[in-house]
């Protein structure tokens, strides 16, 4: 392929940004602020500026931290948010959106003018004004979520407040309770810590804004470009080398950024050309990117916000928690990169000339830059808290990017950085105070019990079929909410159903989260899948469905660690992790073979079937003698098919594949 046809096939940062913004609801802000740009960077980098303050000298009270969190986040929203897709082409702000961004700080900043008063309240009554500003603050809160990330997790959460109001109806049933007021609901949704105060809003105020600056600062310093390299020049050279580069690559970058569909875009653009040029079709290309940049959120340090809001939930130091996640995470990049290579051998697709690769020499000059990784990573391993590692990490990242000209920033540069981070977090913050009202109902009502129940009977008290319909319940539930809120949701309403069978907390909050998050790459609505789709130009829902595919492990890992939380690294030694480890590898390298149709060989119908069943009981954990079974199918196949290539080669027929 000739460098004008490569070339053509590259998008540049305006089709980004509009892949970013059809995709990626949290993108999509006006084109044009006019003067208001000044207003929404005042906004920006005063909420940025709070947040470093209280990270370095302590947080305020739950409640009044929240508030100036919320009403910052809220009235941004309403400055870079247009009212639908057509008014984002207007130059400016219109008055109404104005009105609602005052209206939002004057609400939020009532709980930090009146904090004692209404801390009192809570036990002697509320006034008819703190009803009003309670029940406006709702509102506006639920307008500027469906702005910024969508509409069905506003549908939920009125779906969940109409519940609280009228849930004495009778016809409810078991479902039924004494029901609240409007005014009732609204105080206690807006004006204590249960709801939409909560734990996420609590972690997102105090350290999820600190990583997203940290990200924010890394990509300044083009890490982004260094973990390309990498992760090219240690695959690059191999079968399909292209495509195993994206998915390393991706899972490196997926550490920093932790969004499915911006990770997609971001590496994508650079990737999927590559890909396309070694002779893997648009749709694989554009579904390897999907799900290896899906696997970000789940790939330690930072992973995904939700994982911030997990620890709380858990209550486990986050240190530990990116331990926990460790493995899994590297199970989930190990089942796309066995896809890849799959498909690779498949189609005879050879790797990159060395002479192509970047130099070792290159990484050697550029080994500054993880510098600030390195630092997080410490420090939370060492016993600090995420808050501190996190500053002491955006300090190194910062003084990395003075390093070199093309990434040292003015004052000017600075002060932008501190904007991005601010519009990088108020979807973000809009989520977390949206679900906290549904979590928020499901306390108060005593839903959550009562769901969890329900599904334990609607199962029939088998534990699989539990595990089944959370994880059904869960895909659902991403296909329209983003991950955080997924996560809270089902973390309230489903985890206690799998927590009945006296499963490890941590076990059962991973496997709602996982579920939640590969709904980007689930069809029909896959949005990771069909971002990667648009930078390939191949159709979205081949891409969807071979995203799928290659996420296969996804799938299977969170049942293997429920089951055996040893995977997880709970209460194990080298003697218990080994054997499960072992037994889920070469499960899943017979599953993804079936999937992919190869294996040494392309595989016939029986053998198809045959390695997926050996994969299953393979990974099947808790009876080492059922694993053994498994790989022994998975054996027979591979001999079947070594000798039936053996024979149907050609004299002085050579595989020059790399593995």
């Amino acid at each position: 392929m000739s460098t004008d046809q490569v070339q053509g096939d590259v998008i540049d940062e305006k089709q980004k940004q509009e892949l970013i913004q059809k995709y990626d609801r949290e993108s999509n802000v006006r084109q044009n602020l006019g003067k208001w740009i000044w207003i929404a960077a005042i906004i920006g980098i005063s909420l940025t500026s709070f947040h470093l303050y209280t990270g370095l000298r302590g947080t305020f009270g739950s409640l009044m931290q929240g508030a100036v969190h919320l009403g910052s986040g809220l009235a941004l929203i309403y400055i870079l948010y247009p009212i639908n897709r057509k008014a984002s082409k207007k130059i400016g702000v219109p008055f109404y959106d104005a009105i609602l961004a005052l209206a939002s700080l004057y609400c939020c900043f009532y709980i930090v003018w009146n904090y004692d008063y209404l801390t009192s309240a809570v036990l002697f009554g509320f006034s008819t004004h703190d009803q009003i500003v309670a029940l406006a603050a709702i509102l506006l809160l639920l307008e500027a979520t469906r702005r910024a990330v969508g509409m069905p997790i506003v549908i939920i959460a009125v779906l969940a407040m109409l519940y609280g109001v009228y849930g004495s109806a009778s016809w409810l049933g078991v479902f039924s309770h004494p029901g609240f007021t409007w005014e009732a609901m609204a105080t206690r949704l807006f004006f204590t810590t249960e709801s939409i105060f909560g734990t996420p809003i609590q972690v997102s105020s105090t350290f999820i804004y600190l990583f997203l600056l940290f990200g924010v600062l890394l990509v300044r310093t083009n890490i982004g470009q260094f973990f390309n390299d990498i992760a090219f020049r240690l695959t690059g050279r191999y079968t399909g080398g292209t495509a195993k580069a994206a998915v390393v690559a991706s899972g490196m970058q997926g550490m920093v950024t932790g969004s499915s569909v911006a990770n997609t875009v971001g590496s994508g653009s650079f990737t999927i050309p590559m890909m396309k040029r070694a002779g893997f079709r648009p749709e694989f290309a554009g579904a390897a990117e999907a799900s290896a940049s899906t696997g970000g959120q789940i790939m330690p340090p930072i992973m995904g916000a939700a994982a911030f809001i997990m620890a709380g939930y858990v209550g486990i130091p986050y240190s530990e928690l990116i331990i926990y996640a460790l493995i899994p995470a590297l199970l989930y990049f190990l089942g796309v990169f066995l896809g890849v290579h799959f498909e690779a051998k498949k189609q005879g697709i050879v790797g990159l000339p060395v002479s192509e690769l970047p130099t070792v020499r290159s990484f050697i000059t550029r080994m500054d830059m993880i510098l600030p990784l390195v630092t997080i990573i410490g420090l939370m391993l060492i016993g600090y808290t995420p808050t501190y590692a996190a500053l002491w990490g955006i300090l190194a990242a910062f003084v990395i990017s003075l390093l070199r000209k093309e990434t040292r920033p003015t004052l000017l540069g600075t002060l932008d950085i501190m904007e991005k981070a601010a519009r990088t977090a108020v979807p973000v913050i809009a989520a977390c105070a949206t679900a906290g009202i549904i979590v928020g109902i499901v306390v108060f009502t005593g839903l959550g019990g009562v769901l969890a129940r329900g599904i334990l009977v609607l199962a029939s008290g088998n534990f699989f079929l539990v595990l089944f319909l959370t994880m059904i319940a869960c895909i659902i539930l991403g296909m329209g909410l983003p991950t955080t809120a997924n996560y809270v949701v089902t973390a309230t309403v489903a985890a206690p159903a799998i927590l009945l069978f006296d499963v490890e907390p941590i076990a059962a909050h991973m496997f709602v989260f996982y579920f939640g998050i590969v709904a980007d790459i689930t069809p029909p609505v896959c949005l990771a899948a069909y971002a990667g789709a648009g930078i390939a130009r191949g159709n979205p829902m081949r891409t969807g469905v071979t995203a799928f595919k290659l996420a296969i492990a996804a799938f299977i890992i969170p049942y293997v660690f429920v089951m055996n939380p040893v995977l997880l690294l709970q209460d194990w030694t080298f003697a218990t992790l080994l054997p499960p480890l072992i037994t889920a590898i070469i499960g899943m390298v017979a599953i993804s073979a079936a999937i992919m149709n190869f294996f040494i060989d392309r595989t016939k119908i029986l053998e198809r079937f045959a390695l997926v069943t050996g994969g299953i009981m393979a990974v099947y954990p808790n009876d080492i003698w059922i694993s053994l079974g498994g790989i022994g199918i998975i054996a027979i196949i591979g001999l079947i098919q070594y000798f039936r290539k053996k024979n149907n080669q050609t004299p002085g027929q050579a595989d020059t594949a790399t593995a």
